[in-house]
């Protein structure tokens, strides 16, 4: 009988274990870098170690360490938890040998499954259908192709390849990507298949002989091929193609020898299906099957771990449930990750809503792992009332303080193509500009205004000293007071005045300000009233309306010279490590040249020259941090000068 466990993971899983542990009565153990120290997962755990290591994102796969820390915390097993060493064969090996129990599959089956080539011959000898490309004898007529890395997922190691002149070009960098994010840069490529839906089905096997399908997921909502919409079960699916999705993930189960709970992945390309891999973990979007069959997958893990047989029959499939993932990124600016301290996060309360979270607010997002915050799920007894749960939810979240896909997930959810369930893996390119440039005008106006009233409200009521004074009150009223905004690449100037002791503004034609005390601001537009909340915090300036939250930047009335840049400068997206460096300080480049490589957390993404030039400063250097908005190199453009201008 498993009496502690340590969970060699952190963020939301961590925590989402821990849950289940305290439910059943078992003591917890978390172990954490010097980077995640004041995490909420580390907190909520009855015994914490510290993984010694100078690189935070190595930490979490010293296997060593982490067997060390089981001994020295008296745990009796090891939660793998996904990501990190859930699926790193040697590593259950090494736990076993140990002594310790390990809440996973048999190291036979991870090693079998964690190599896709491997796993792909497993199931052609099964009889599961799979694709494949030889990548020796890659033609035109196989294009395009998905390049992708043998031993991990997430999207990361993979590329897509649409000429042949770029075809060793993007096996090099997803060769890189793999080794930087698996520690093994093996490649393989199939058929890219663009309008597939991505369909897993969730398989949990005892070590009696007995193996449950649980239903299926849909995953088709992807961006850089991870996923980040699911839901279960796959809507739209015909009768007949659902039956052959269980019967071929039982036979990949049982081709595997399986043990624990694990997800066998397929592309469905009308009435085709193809087996994707086989991931030997708990996976991230488990949540919506827990929904719809009423199960516990942790409790049962660790049921399977301690050798007992699954009870009876696999539950029938009832209701519907959809999860987002709520990412640090921008989509706006091709899924940058973002940074920062969490300023506010607050998910409104709802009996058919869940919410694993790695994050509260106060919590700082680094560089090092993954971009996920939490996942948001709805569930409910049939998929209309789902979506309409979840985006309703997703609309009163409150989060502030860092760039996130909260406005994406919105206008999926409300997409027609999602609502009638006409997905594909890449339906989210496709509608991109759509969902990411369809925010209100006069929404982001009326935010805006409410800021700036809200903001001078709270203002006047710190005043120290003449407290008595209405806000923007002026003894001889000349020009109305301005306060200027940012938001992306918007700017608001919002003006406004002090009359009979109330504050108002004309800033957006038709919207008159009915009220302003404390953090609240109470508009009219025509016949509607509308409450903002406004929330300040140093130059940020947060505004959670009825139509959901605007994060604004207070522009400054005097800028420091010093902060300025020269003009051609490049400078970095993101935060992020610098992993190569393409040029030298005299180069002559041309626009779409490579200048730098940046990697943060676990993507690379390529700096190149927005025009034609010569690189006349370099700051980058490999192996170095920089901040978003870092000066990375100069590049002074070309200028063309006339034969006749020459001759003179």
């Amino acid at each position: 009988m498993i009496r502690r466990i340590l969970v060699a993971n952190r963020g939301e899983i961590a925590r989402r274990v821990f849950r289940t542990c305290r439910v059943l009565g078992i003591a917890t153990v978390a172990v954490h870098s010097d980077a995640d120290a004041t995490a909420p997962f580390v907190a909520e755990a009855d015994t914490t170690i510290r993984l010694p290591g100078s690189a935070p994102a190595d930490t979490y796969l010293r296997g060593d360490l982490i067997i060390e820390a089981a001994r020295a915390a008296g745990a009796d097993a090891i939660h793998p938890g996904y990501g990190f060493l859930s699926e790193t064969a040697a590593f259950a090996v090494a736990v076993e040998a140990a002594g310790l129990t390990w809440i996973g599959p048999t190291p036979a089956s991870i090693a079998t499954m964690g190599s896709k080539v491997d796993a792909k011959r497993v199931m052609a000898a099964a009889g599961v259908p799979v694709l494949e490309v030889d990548l020796a004898t890659v033609t035109a007529a196989d294009l395009p192709l998905l390049v992708k890395a043998s031993a991990g997922g997430g999207g990361r190691g993979m590329r897509i390849v649409e000429s042949l002149d770029l075809l060793a070009e993007q096996i090099a960098q997803a060769e890189a990507e793999a080794a930087s994010a698996f520690g093994d840069g093996t490649v393989f490529a199939e058929p890219y298949l663009p309008t597939a839906r991505h369909v897993e089905v969730q398989v949990l096997a005892d070590t009696h002989g007995t193996v449950w399908v649980l239903g299926d997921r849909d995953c088709s909502i992807q961006r850089r091929h991870q996923k980040v919409v699911e839901e279960a079960p796959a809507p739209y699916l015909p009768d007949q193609t659902r039956t052959a999705l269980h019967a071929f993930a039982r036979a990949a189960a049982q081709a595997a020898g399986y043990r624990g709970a694990g997800t066998v992945e397929f592309l469905v390309d009308q009435d085709q299906i193809f087996f994707l891999e086989m991931n030997t973990r708990l996976q991230v979007e488990h949540p919506v099957t827990e929904c719809v069959t009423g199960l516990d997958l942790v409790a049962l893990q660790i049921a399977v771990a301690e050798g007992k047989p699954l009870p009876g029959e696999a539950p029938a499939i009832s209701g519907h449930a959809i999860e987002v993932r709520l990412y640090a990124e921008d989509p706006a600016a091709g899924f940058a990750p973002q940074t920062g301290r969490i300023r506010i996060f607050d998910v409104p309360e709802h009996p058919g809503v869940r919410v694993d979270s790695a994050i509260e607010a106060g919590s700082d997002v680094g560089v090092h792992y993954d971009a996920m915050l939490a996942k948001i799920i709805a569930c409910a007894d049939d998929r209309d009332t789902a979506i309409r749960m979840l985006g309703d939810t997703l609309r009163r979240v409150r989060l502030h303080g860092i760039t996130t896909n909260l406005d994406l997930l919105r206008a999926v959810l409300a997409d027609k193509e999602f609502v009638a369930g006409r997905m594909h893996t890449t339906l989210l390119d496709e509608r991109l500009d759509l969902w990411t440039g369809g925010d209100d005008p006069r929404r982001l106006a009326k935010a805006a205004m409410a800021a700036a009233i809200g903001q001078a409200t709270q203002t006047a009521a710190a005043a120290p000293v003449l407290t008595r004074i209405p806000p923007a009150w002026r003894n001889a009223a000349s020009q109305p007071r301005q306060r200027t905004y940012r938001r992306g690449q918007q700017q608001y100037a919002v003006t406004y005045t002090s009359i009979g002791r109330r504050l108002t503004s004309d800033f957006v034609a038709g919207v008159d300000v009915i009220d302003a005390r404390g953090n609240q601001v109470v508009l009219s537009d025509g016949p509607i009233r509308e409450t903002y909340r406004v929330t300040v915090a140093g130059t940020a300036v947060d505004v959670d309306g009825p139509s959901g939250s605007v994060g604004f930047e207070l522009i400054p009335t005097f800028v420091d010279p010093a902060e300025t840049v020269a003009h051609g400068s490049l400078l970095a997206p993101m935060p992020a490590a610098i992993t190569a460096v393409a040029v030298d300080v005299g180069a002559v480049v041309s626009k779409g040249d490579p200048i730098v490589v940046l990697e943060a957390m676990k993507m690379q993404h390529t700096v190149t020259a927005p025009a034609d030039g010569t690189v006349t400063a370099l700051t980058a250097s490999v192996g170095r941090q920089v901040v978003a908005g870092a000066v990375l190199a100069v590049i002074s453009a070309v200028s063309v000068v006339s034969a006749a201008e020459e001759d003179r």
